[in-house]
Formats: structure tokens, C-alpha cells, sequence
């Protein structure tokens, strides 16, 4: 009998630290992002770092230190403000937009324009980096050689022009340029190979972007064309419904753009590195 009372009292005790396991291992909720990163002590963020200066690669670092840009430096920003540690996952342009609206990431910081799309889909920060530098806006970058016989919309009927899959640029493509053929890409990097090795006609880019890539490759040329589009600046891109981390984050730009001035300075920085690698 005593046997019997002691291999009870042990299968009861197993049955309890297992209760009591299973209970310990049950992961936590919480309210929102905002909540979850703060108790963590990890913002996570997603960018595609092929759009210099914003967001580009300095191969002589290695691991999350090679991600750099201007966009860096305000995502590192952001993390310092809330007091928590900065974990960058580097993605096509297409695959930051889907950890967003899936929340697999906290936030995408990669050049997001304000466009009525991404306003359905996601929660957009306030403007952070408006007339950081005199650009031209958009256009489309070609063979040198061609690149003077195009200036209308319709000079470009028939061509095949390549663009970020769920870019701005495929939007104004897409719209203004309705005879061209878009070609979906997920590297600029790539594509800008393909118009020199002929697979496609173009590309649509910001006019940064292209002469960044003519200064390195001088067999192109940005076309006489201007997309129509003025830009308001750029926004930091989160979960749909996350209000309470759009509203800190909203805080932290306030802060570092108007009471610190510290954009301005990334930016310039971010330049002078990209021109210093051969990038800008």
C-alpha cells in the first residue's frame, strides 16, 4: 500500500511541475507593439538597404553594422529614444512592405512615400525628411545613348521599364506611362544591370537614385521625362491599427526633426559615405 501512495504522490508531483511548466512556458500578450517592444527591450525593423543615401550597404562591415544610411541612424535614433536595442532585418522592398502589414517586424523604415495605397494597408508616421536635399523627383534611367529621344509619356510606348514591385515608381508608371510594359524588380541594384545588359528598356527611379547609379556607371543617362509628383517626404511604415507606437514614434520625429535638427546631419553624412564607396 505504501507503494502504491508513493507512485501516486509521484505521478501527482510530475503532473503538477508539468502544469507548472506548460503555465511558465504560455507567451505573453500585450496590448499593443508599443507594449510588447518596451517589455522586450527590441525594436526590429525592416529595410531594403539598395537606396543610398537612405539605406545602403557599406561591404567593408559585416553583419547589422553594414546597414547604413540616413533611415539607419533615425531607426537607431528611434530605438535609443524608447530605450531599447535596435535588431535591422535586411529585405527586398516588397518583402518590408509584407512584414509590416503581417507584423512581423515593428516598423519598415525604407523610403516609404505617404501614397492612398500604404494609407489603407498600414499605419504611416508623420513626414520626417522633407527638402533634406533639391531633387528633381522621378524619372527613368536608360542606355546613354537612348536616353536623350525620350521626354513624353508616350516615347515610351512599347518599352519594357523596370520598377520596384509596390514602389512609388511602379505607381507613376503604371499611371503615367500607361504604353510602356512595367517589369516588377526587387533589387535596384539588379535591375540597374539589366538595363546595361539590355534585359529591360529602363527603369523608374528617384531622380537621387539615378544619378547616384550614372556617377558609377556613365553608359547611363536619366531621360528628359519627369514623373508628375511632388513629394511631402518620407514616413515610417507600421502595423495597421498600431496607434499607440505611431503616436511615440510620431513623438521621437517631432523631436529629432524640429527640436534637434538631427535628419539634416544623417542625411549629409549618409551622402558623403555613399560617395566615399563609390555608391553616390
Amino acid at each position: 500500500m505504501k507503494k502504491l501512495l508513493a507512485i501516486a504522490l509521484c505521478a501527482i508531483m510530475m503532473f503538477t511541475l508539468c502544469a507548472c511548466s506548460s503555465k511558465t512556458e504560455e507567451p505573453k500578450t500585450y496590448a499593443n507593439k508599443l507594449e510588447k517592444i518596451l517589455d522586450e527591450g527590441v525594436l526590429t525593423i525592416a529595410t531594403s538597404p539598395d537606396f543610398a543615401p537612405s539605406e545602403f550597404l557599406d561591404i567593408s562591415k559585416t553583419g547589422q553594422d553594414s546597414i547604413v544610411g540616413a533611415d539607419i541612424s533615425l531607426a537607431y535614433y528611434i530605438a535609443e529614444e524608447l530605450g531599447v536595442e535596435l535588431v535591422i532585418e535586411a529585405m527586398d522592398f516588397t518583402a518590408v512592405q509584407a512584414a509590416v502589414t503581417q507584423g512581423s517586424v515593428d516598423m519598415g523604415i525604407s523610403g516609404f512615400a505617404a501614397t492612398e495605397e500604404r494609407k489603407e494597408s498600414m499605419n504611416l508616421s508623420d513626414f520626417y525628411n522633407l527638402n533634406t536635399r533639391e531633387t528633381k523627383g522621378h524619372g527613368i534611367i536608360m542606355l546613354a545613348e537612348n536616353a536623350a529621344n525620350y521626354a513624353n509619356p508616350e516615347d515610351f510606348a512599347g518599352l519594357t521599364i523596370g520598377a520596384q514591385n509596390a514602389s512609388l515608381q511602379m505607381n507613376l508608371l503604371t499611371a503615367q506611362v500607361p504604353e510602356a510594359t512595367p517589369q516588377p524588380i526587387t533589387s535596384l541594384d539588379t535591375a540597374i544591370l539589366e538595363v546595361i545588359n539590355g534585359k529591360v528598356d529602363g527603369l523608374a527611379v528617384s531622380w537621387v537614385n539615378g544619378e547616384s547609379y550614372i556617377a558609377n556607371y556613365p553608359e547611363l543617362a536619366m531621360t528628359n521625362f519627369h514623373f508628375d509628383y511632388t513629394s511631402d517626404g518620407t514616413v515610417i511604415a507600421m502595423k495597421k491599427g498600431e496607434d499607440e507606437l505611431t503616436a511615440k514614434v510620431n513623438e521621437i520625429l517631432e523631436k529629432g526633426k524640429n527640436t534637434e535638427g538631427l535628419y539634416q546631419g544623417w542625411y549629409d553624412e549618409a551622402v558623403a559615405l555613399a560617395e566615399s564607396l563609390g555608391i553616390n
